[in-house]
């Protein structure tokens, strides 16, 4: 019997039983499904998270109060928030005026919420951020309308801001929000340009922001300390130079701070590196768990088909007598089972593999972007018919070891 004989009578005798073979396959359809869809949310997450780094660029960095190491525990938080102190403005003069492998380096503020209105229009606690112009070509900005703002409009402490899509869309719905007037805290400042959108992430909106210059920010909203604390953001003058150019910024902060040698740094460095470290180890256990749930699934549904394979075994014995009685070989009986259960088991994969591409287009309109690799489809389907197999091995046999004339007696 040839394969492609095989496979007909496998699909012929799976759609005899059609409701039975839905059921059966109901453990791989879930198993496969929730696989898929949890490695895609991954796989997006992990995509934007590179998008970010690529965005910022490989070479750039930020100093801030508190190190990812600071985080690891209550006590090392607590330690932390004693021993590290704020970033100051002298201490970003300090780093720009000696670095000299540092192209790029510029202070922000930790963000403040704020009511924003324009007219009878009003949004409610709106993210307001404070930065150097030079932040600017730190973080590559994409200038929808307009432009960012400038050193003397920052200097002057001007009040002017640059917008996210979403306020310019709410604020200004029928006109270009360039050149127009918005009120933050009361306060008039003259909108000189609108970001790029960027959608959601997580279900939250990225495009409702405004930022404005640091020295306008620190007098509008106070000192920067505590929750509005300033970090730097800079970048190194070639990617090459990158771990000498941040090896710099914490010796001459050591320097500024007059650190002893030997003691701890008291603030941290975060770097790219870091970053996708942190998600690596982050997301490394939560694949781990992610794979034992449908890893059960998996198991259960090949118990069910095994089970439903032996009945059907059980079922067509008189058939199995009469093509043994006709020349049929062992092996052609064993195939004719494996092969049924094989293609029951990869036909669930790939309707989870379609429930999957459809959840993920849900998930991808409200919450993160997901991506399937092609790769993982083609495994899922493989595991989902390897199991077929691994289940059907036992009743394939039991039917190849039929004594033809015991079968053709059976009822």
């Amino acid at each position: 019997m040839n394969f492609k004989e095989t496979i007909r009578l496998a699909l012929a005798a799976i759609w005899v039983h059609k409701l039975r073979s839905f059921l059966t396959l109901l453990g791989m359809i879930i198993a496969v499904a929730a696989f898929m869809l949890v490695l895609s949310i991954l796989q997006g997450f992990n995509d934007y998270v590179d998008e970010k780094i690529a965005g910022v660029g490989s070479n750039a960095f930020t100093v801030q109060r508190f190190s990812f190491s600071d985080f690891k525990d209550t006590d090392t938080l607590a330690e932390a928030q004693r021993r590290n102190k704020d970033l100051t403005m002298e201490e970003l003069e300090f780093i720009r005026e000696r670095a000299d492998l540092i192209s790029l380096i510029g202070g922000k503020a930790r963000r403040e919420s704020a009511e924003i209105k324009r007219g009878s229009r009003k949004i409610i606690d709106i993210e307001i951020q404070g930065h150097e112009p030079i932040v600017g070509q730190i973080d590559n900005v994409d200038v929808a309308e307009g432009r960012f703002f400038t050193d003397p409009e920052n200097d002057n402490s001007r009040r002017v801001a640059y917008i996210g899509k979403g306020i310019a869309d709410e604020l200004f719905p029928r006109t270009t929000a360039v050149g127009g007037e918005i009120f933050i805290r009361g306060i008039p400042y003259r909108v000189v340009g609108v970001a790029v959108a960027k959608g959601t992430i997580f279900g939250q909106p990225q495009d409702n922001f405004i930022i404005v210059p640091l020295k306008t920010f620190a007098s509008q909203f106070g000192a920067l300390t505590g929750r509005r604390g300033l970090y730097f953001e800079g970048k190194s003058i070639s990617d090459e130079k990158f771990d000498d150019a941040v090896e710099q910024a914490r010796t001459l902060l050591r320097i500024k701070r007059k650190i002893p040698f030997g003691e701890k740094d008291n603030f941290g460095i975060l770097t790219p590196d870091a970053i996708a470290g942190l998600r690596d180890s982050v997301l490394g256990t939560v694949f781990v768990v992610i794979l034992i749930v449908p890893a059960i699934a998996l198991v259960v549904g090949a118990i069910v088909i095994m089970n439903i394979m032996l009945v059907a075994v059980t079922e067509r014995t008189k058939e199995i007598g009469i093509r043994k009685s006709l020349g049929a070989r062992q092996a052609d009986i064993l195939k004719q089972f494996l092969y049924e259960s094989a293609t029951l088991s990869a036909i669930g994969g790939i309707i989870g593999l379609i429930i999957a591409e459809i959840l993920g287009m849900v998930v991808s309109a409200y919450v993160i972007q997901t991506v399937i690799p092609w790769w993982a489809a083609a495994i899922a389907i493989g595991v989902s018919a390897g199991v077929g197999i691994l289940a059907g091995l036992f009743p394939a046999w039991k039917a190849a070891r039929l004594d033809p004339i015991e079968a053709l007696r059976a009822d």
